[in-house]
């Protein structure tokens, strides 16, 4: 009994010191944040029309109710959102330039490219109309009236989705232009655009969703719509992880499936057409690229 008596202070204190070690050794895991919060961000950069057309503000949420991701938005032109997304800056890319995105797509820097949606390009101007341009067959001989007539054209000069566009018609036209009284650049996002052309009567190019978002505040008219060279084709894009480590693969590849899941297809589809009696976007994801604007 006298042995049992002194070994018993003995194992209690025993079972004390290892209680305290197991919970010394139980406490760094417990203040290490769970894995899913440090990758919960997703950087999403894209052009601005689709901030500035509303479109974002619907999208956004409904993936990060869907998901618990946070999306955080870089709305830039689509030049400055592929080069974020070949700096590995960026985790998805949602940009309207084909001619600039497949480039990225080829040489790996991003991966799951997918058709996601189209609207149009259309030239605005006073409706005054001092170029004449109104009725043209094509935008090409539109921007030859306008160069030809002196007229004022503001372009945003600043490498997105919608400059690219423009080159390319300035080009059908055989038209370099250069920066002068009669042709300047904005070097700023497409609603910023549209307002200095309103307010220096002035013609530029636009996407119709932002032009639409923002009617209630101009009083320049469509002067040039509808030839299918003025198609304005969007995709989505994960920013490659095997190429950029760092990057939210899981993140950006939820997000690149959202886009062109069926409901986000016909959030987008239907997105303020009651509001404008017309489409601001059209839904295409799983479509022939080549079969738009038909």
């Amino acid at each position: 009994m006298l042995s049992k008596k002194r070994f018993l202070p003995l194992a209690i204190l025993l079972i004390f010191i290892l209680s305290i070690v197991g919970c010394a050794q139980q406490q760094p895991q417990q203040q290490a944040p769970p894995a899913a919060e440090q990758t919960k961000d997703v950087i999403l950069a894209t052009t601005t029309s689709t901030q500035d057309s509303g479109l974002l503000d619907v999208l956004v949420p409904e993936f990060e109710k869907k998901t618990g991701y946070v999306v955080k938005t870089v709305a830039v032109g689509t030049g400055a959102a592929i080069t974020m997304g070949q700096k590995g800056e960026a985790d998805v890319l949602l940009t309207h330039a084909p001619s600039q995105e497949k480039p990225i797509v080829d040489n790996g820097e991003a991966i799951n490219y997918q058709l996601v949606m189209h609207n149009d390009f259309i030239i605005v101007g006073p409706e005054s109309d001092p170029a004449q341009i109104k009725g043209t067959a094509t935008a090409a001989e539109a921007f030859k009236k306008i160069n030809e007539k002196g007229a004022l054209f503001i372009s945003r000069g600043d490498n997105s989705g919608t400059h690219t566009m423009e080159k390319n018609l300035w080009k059908a036209a055989g038209i370099t232009p250069t920066v002068s009284d009669k042709y300047q650049e904005t070097g700023q996002g497409m609603g910023q655009t549209l307002t200095v052309a309103q307010q220096k009567e002035g013609y530029t190019l636009t996407d119709r969703a932002t032009y639409l978002a923002q009617k209630k505040n101009l009083s320049l008219a469509i002067l040039v719509e509808g030839e299918k060279a003025l198609l304005n084709i969007y995709h989505v894009m994960q920013v490659n992880p095997e190429k950029f480590p760092k990057v939210n693969a899981a993140g950006a590849k939820a997000f690149v499936e959202f886009m062109i899941a069926p409901d986000t297809q016909k959030i987008i589809s239907e997105f303020k057409v009651a509001e404008y009696g017309q489409p601001l976007f059209y839904a295409d994801a799983g479509k022939n690229e080549a079969d738009l604007g038909k």
